[in-house]
């Protein structure tokens, strides 16, 4: 396989480009671009690196490469290719919320609704709100001082909110359609940073009332300023330009990256956004990623302006978004990227030691488990359990954790269907066949390491399967429990010897965790089998009584006994027809009568 890569090495352009790095399975693992292919990815085998580094390049097997005409063009299809294969070392941002939006509608008698999606509807949208809590703070406090409309379909009569002086009632009252233009204009005026003149016009009025003795409207009045106050303190004014701008800055440290975004919405700093990941590339070049997923693949909000560091690549963001770029040399502007570039340093220090501990207890895991096992770091495991009562309602179920950390998309439940009574190793036998046979027939990838929950006789079950009938020869491992059911020993090798592991070692830790869930995984499909088994089982085969009337009936009578007790009357009272009512009773009578086994 090192021959294969040196040979490929050797062939590789002075061009720019993406190369893709494949693991053993052919799976991409990590997607990259390059000013020249040649010098980048001869790179990943040269020389010496941090430890996340070798990690990366101890799992490739195999590269290829696509040569494009220019940097950017690289860039853009790197965005395209990480998108499309998901590496596991890539920086992902899975961050897909969108932010929301306050939208007044654009219909005859408009309405203020919070969103998060903007349409070409001729509505007006004013955010995006980071702090969802300030948008909704905002929109309450807009629906006690503007009595628009509330409901989405006009009703017959009014409704509540007419009786709390939020709504005109524009469904049965006729309203002038100017009072509701000049509410729309009054709420622009303050969305878009004028609230302190509102502030002044409800603080004029909340004299007026009190001369004239009108203490309970002048005291609301006084609460409409108190709450305009509270929500808009929170949004810290930075410029009076009201131009709506992203601000980034960024810091690096041991191959990790943190990336600070500030959010200006109306000339406010509103929010921030922080991403702690490590990279692999120059930063310069991974941050470029890093905007690039931010709003071609997460589609954020693209503001009228971005700020970012003068280190960057201008005409590369430029060429990502749409939108005007800069750099800023002095002044105001320039201490507020200088900020986001403090906020980022300061963030990846706090958040330092977690990660390496993270690191520590899922892929630190997982390689000291390789050593004491003697085989190479298991990435992919792969665990089963069964679970049953007295063999009723077999089941057996499998987790998947990749790295040491748990991949819940790839986990699989099973029914038992061959096995009959309670045979623990028949069902695992049927199991580990159904699994690795589709994983055969499917090309899927193989597990590093198979965990079964159980002692040598499971074990011995599981690898008679794997090597005898599928010709697969993977290192299996089974997990004992003590008589507390608490993880106790690991066992491994031909001879299933118990492997020493410290109890409080990361890779104990790890085998815990695996165990645990693996067994809730099992037992959660097995109670959800049996509840729908037994729910069900003594309705079925009545003709007439479908799935609603059963639902019906149980709702009705709230168990299984009370209907069996229940008279001829009483079944039709709880809506059943006359003759599907004596079907009923004649099930429950010949079901009495049915002689009972004898267990003995």
């Amino acid at each position: 396989m090192r021959e294969l890569i040196e040979n490929k090495l050797d062939l590789l352009p002075s061009s720019p480009g993406c190369y893709l790095m494949k693991d053993k399975h052919q799976t991409i693992i990590y997607v990259g671009k390059a000013k020249n292919l040649k010098n980048r990815v001869r790179s990943y085998f040269r020389g010496s690196h941090d430890t996340k580094t070798e990690r990366l390049v101890s799992e490739i097997t195999d590269f290829e490469y696509i040569v494009t005409e220019s940097n950017i063009e690289a860039l853009l299809l790197e965005i395209n290719l990480i998108k499309e294969n998901d590496p596991k070392y890539n920086i992902m941002l899975k961050d897909d919320k969108s932010y929301p939006f306050i939208k007044i509608t654009n219909e005859k008698y408009p309405r203020l609704l919070i969103t998060r999606k903007v349409k070409k509807d001729r509505g007006l949208y004013f955010g995006p709100y980071p702090d969802v809590r300030a948008a909704n703070d905002t929109k309450k406090l807009l629906d006690k001082l503007y009595p628009l409309r509330k409901c989405k379909v006009l009703p017959k009569e009014v409704c509540l909110y007419y009786h709390l002086g939020q709504c005109l009632a524009p469904c049965v009252m006729k309203v002038d359609s100017q009072i509701y233009k000049d509410m729309v204009e009054e709420i622009k005026q303050f969305l878009n940073g004028g609230y302190t003149e509102i502030q002044k016009d409800l603080e004029k009025q909340m004299l007026s009332a009190a001369e004239k003795m009108e203490f309970e409207k002048a005291a609301e009045l006084r609460d409409q300023m108190k709450a305009i106050e509270t929500v808009m303190i929170k949004q810290k004014m930075t410029y009076a330009d009201f131009v709506d701008r992203d601000v980034f800055g960024y810091h690096v440290d041991k191959g990790w990256m943190c990336v600070q975004v500030f959010f200006i919405r109306q000339g406010k700093l509103i929010e921030r956004d922080v991403s702690v990941f490590p990279f692999y590339n120059e930063p310069e070049e991974d941050f470029l990623t890093f905007i690039g997923q931010f709003y071609l693949e997460n589609q954020h909000f693209v503001p009228k302006e971005l700020f970012i560091p003068d280190d960057i690549d201008l005409a590369s963001v430029e060429a990502l978004v749409k939108t005007k770029v800069f750099q800023p040399k002095r002044g105001e502007k320039k201490k507020l990227v200088a900020l986001a570039n403090k906020n980022a340093k300061v963030a990846l220090t706090e958040k330092f030691d977690l990660i390496e501990r993270r690191e520590e207890r899922t892929i630190g895991a997982v390689e000291g488990l390789g050593n004491a096992l003697n085989i190479p770091a298991p990435i992919r495991i792969e665990a089963f359990d069964n679970s049953n009562i007295m063999g009723t309602s077999a089941v057996s179920a499998m987790v998947v954790f990749i790295d040491g950390k748990p991949a819940k998309n790839e986990y699989r439940k099973y029914k038992i269907k061959t096995v009959t009574g309670p045979d623990d190793y028949a069902s695992m036998r049927e199991v580990i066949y159904r699994r690795y046979a589709r994983v055969l027939k499917e090309e899927l990838p193989l597990p590093d390491l198979v965990i079964i929950d159980g002692g040598k006789g499971q074990v011995d079950a599981a690898r008679e399967v794997l090597e005898n009938q599928l010709g697969l020869e993977l290192p299996i491992a089974g997990l004992a429990k003590n008589e507390r059911h608490k993880t106790s020993e690991l066992l491994f090798g031909p001879t299933l010897d118990t492997v020493p592991l410290k109890r409080n070692s990361h890779e104990f830790f790890l085998l815990q965790r695996i165990q645990e869930e693996v067994h809730r995984f099992a037992i959660t499909f097995h109670r959800q089998l049996r509840s729908k088994t037994s729910f069900s089982s003594r309705l079925d085969g009545i003709e007439g009584l479908g799935p609603k009337r059963k639902r019906s009936l149980l709702k009705h009578f709230k168990s299984i006994k009370s209907i069996e007790q229940a008279t001829l009357e009483e079944l039709q009272k709880a809506g059943l027809p006359k003759n599907v009512a004596e079907r009923v009773r004649q099930h429950f009578h010949s079901e009495a009568e049915r002689p009972k086994s004898d267990d003995n």
